[in-house]
This record gives C-alpha cells, sequence and structure tokens, in this order.
C-alpha cells in the first residue's frame, strides 16, 4: 500500500546521479516539455514517463489517480497545462481556469498519494507578477499587486500552483518546487495560428506576406514593449539543475536577461524571414505590460547561463518551417 506521504531523500542520490530512475514528464509533447525530454534524454535518463492527453487526461482525478498507483514514479516534472495569448485566454477564461487549476490539483495529490515521488518540480510563468512590479522583477514581488489585465485567466491558476506546493511542503513535507520562465520560444508541432504569441504571429504574417507579394504587414500596438525571451532548451537546462540541485519553498525565475523592444523583435522576425515590404504599427491595439524583465539573479547563482541568441534561435526555428520536415510552433508560458 502506498505511504500517502512525501519520501524523503535520505540517501544522498541527487536527480542527475539518479538517472535510472523513472520521471514523470507530464506534457512531454509541448513546447518546453520536448526540451526538458531532449534534455534529459541526453544526459542519459532512462526511464522518461510521457502519456499524452488521449492517453492520460490530466484534468481527470480518478485517471492521473490511477496512472501514479501504476506507474509510481521517483520524479515529476509538471510542464502540462492550457497555454495561449492573451486573446486565446480572454476568449475562453473558464477553460483556461478550470483546465490549469483541475492539472494541478489532480498531479500533486496523486504525486502524494502514490508515496514514491521524491521530488515534484511545477512550471508557472512571469505573468504571476503585476503590472508594476519593479524591473527587473524580484521573485518576492509574487501578489504585490493582482496580475495584469487580461493576463488573469492564465496567471491565477499558476499562482494558485506555487502557492499549493508550499503548502504540499509546509504540511506534508514533499519536495515541491516552482520555475517561473519568461516569454519562452522553441520548436514543437503543429504551427499555431495568428491568436497565438508575438513570436509565432510575427512569422506567420511576415512569411504569408513575403509569399504573396503583399506591401505591408500590420503588427498590433506600438511595438515600444520590452520583452524578455528566452529559448525552451536554454529553460530545460534550468529545470534540470533545479531538480538537481534546489529545494526551497520560493519560486526560480527563469529569464534569459536580455531585452529587446516588439519593434526590434519584428524587424529580426522580418530579416530572418526575408520580407522587404513595410511594418506598419497599429496603436488602435493594446500594447499590454510595457516591460516585465525577470530577476534570475538566483537561478544564475547556481551556475545556469542561456546559451541561445534569439536572432540565432529564430533563424533555426524559420528554417526548420520552410523544410517541412520539421514543422515549428512556439508557446510562451508569459505574455
Amino acid at each position: 500500500m502506498p505511504s500517502h506521504g512525501a519520501v524523503a531523500n535520505d540517501d544522498g542520490m541527487s536527480f542527475l546521479g539518479d538517472k535510472s530512475a523513472k520521471v514523470f514528464l507530464a506534457g512531454h509533447k509541448g513546447m518546453l516539455g520536448s526540451a526538458v525530454h531532449r534534455r534529459l534524454a541526453a544526459l542519459g535518463f532512462t526511464n522518461v514517463v510521457g502519456r499524452t492527453r488521449a492517453e492520460l487526461d490530466l484534468t481527470c482525478e480518478a485517471a492521473v489517480r490511477k496512472f501514479f498507483d501504476a506507474e509510481r514514479p521517483r520524479y515529476v516534472i509538471l510542464a502540462a497545462g492550457k497555454v495561449g495569448g492573451l486573446h486565446a485566454s480572454s476568449a475562453a477564461p473558464v477553460d483556461f481556469m478550470t483546465e490549469n487549476l483541475r492539472i494541478t490539483t489532480n498531479v500533486l495529490a496523486a504525486a502524494r498519494h502514490c508515496g514514491t515521488v521524491r521530488k515534484l518540480l511545477f512550471l508557472a510563468t512571469s505573468a504571476v507578477y503585476p503590472a508594476d512590479a519593479p524591473q527587473p522583477i524580484p521573485e518576492s514581488a509574487l501578489l504585490a499587486g493582482p496580475p495584469a489585465p487580461g493576463n488573469e485567466w492564465y496567471a491565477i491558476p499558476k499562482i494558485v500552483g506555487i502557492k499549493m506546493c508550499q503548502a504540499y511542503r509546509a504540511e506534508l513535507g514533499m519536495d515541491a518546487i516552482v520555475a517561473a520562465p519568461n516569454n519562452l520560444y522553441g520548436p514543437r508541432e503543429p504551427f499555431p495560428s495568428e491568436s497565438s504569441h508575438v513570436i509565432p504571429a510575427l512569422i506567420r504574417r511576415f512569411h504569408r506576406a513575403k509569399a504573396a507579394g503583399a506591401p505591408e504587414v500590420a503588427v498590433w500596438g506600438s511595438g515600444l514593449q520590452l520583452r524578455e525571451f528566452t529559448h525552451a532548451d536554454d529553460a530545460a537546462d534550468a529545470i534540470v539543475l533545479l531538480m538537481d540541485r534546489y529545494s526551497g519553498a520560493e519560486h526560480v525565475n527563469v529569464g534569459s536577461g536580455r531585452e529587446v523592444t516588439v519593434r526590434e523583435l519584428a524587424e529580426m522576425v522580418r530579416e530572418v524571414v526575408g520580407y522587404e515590404g513595410r511594418v506598419v504599427w497599429d496603436t488602435t491595439r493594446p500594447d499590454g505590460v510595457m516591460r516585465r524583465l525577470l530577476d534570475s539573479s538566483k537561478m544564475r547563482a547556481m551556475g545556469w547561463e542561456p546559451k541561445v541568441d534569439l536572432r540565432d534561435g529564430l533563424k533555426k526555428l524559420y528554417e526548420g518551417y520552410l523544410r517541412g520536415s520539421v514543422v515549428t510552433n512556439f508557446e510562451t508560458m508569459s505574455r
């Protein structure tokens, strides 16, 4: 019978020293989850378990409990969830709130119940911070104010996830940790619609305009917003490092530290795609938060440094899209 409690790490084994242990990677087909999966495989992990939504509906409590009791993983990385841009979450707030809350509560409860989980990592987002947070944003800014308007349907379930991990740690002794990445991008399939985040929307628009010979491309907002982008491969390195070295109650920011304006980003994408027309800025559309730069000094103190340059990352993504053999998708854990 399961012990219904946390498993103490009393044998001194670190995550990186335990590569034959079973790791449940929830969301292994997603943009970040697939990057973590590639990283674990490259490091020699031999027992990484993933399930598609068709195989395991994480919003179903009974199904999640049955899976954990059967598989009995030692480590859990919770990268699954409903994601999308401001338009998507504003159009379906009930789905965003309900699905993400259910996934988090079901996985945490089942991990505790099965009695074998030594460590769990939950993926949050920089959208949890208030719009007027100090820049760069420290972890201590959490709950200093409400999330930015439009972000709340995605951010509030993530805030709940952070606090639930803290509660499971405080009351039940579970080693539950949280990473909060900022504006992730990276390869996955399929390519999203224009209601997605800024990078895929720009690539799709510029590519279509180039193919059609259109004289101009319209982009929402002023373009003056500052954004920090982190490649999924760099975020995956951070997750592995946290699983190996971190066991604190406070969440940890994961951001590249490199800011660009949306205008600069659009110019990069335009050059990568090879579009030669004009860019028109539709200032009747909202800019969203004008700046969201994370203070990732806590993560860097553990030895993490992002490696993928934004322009190089964009080039590789677009090259993969053009080849057709590698269909590319982009998601963002933030707005």
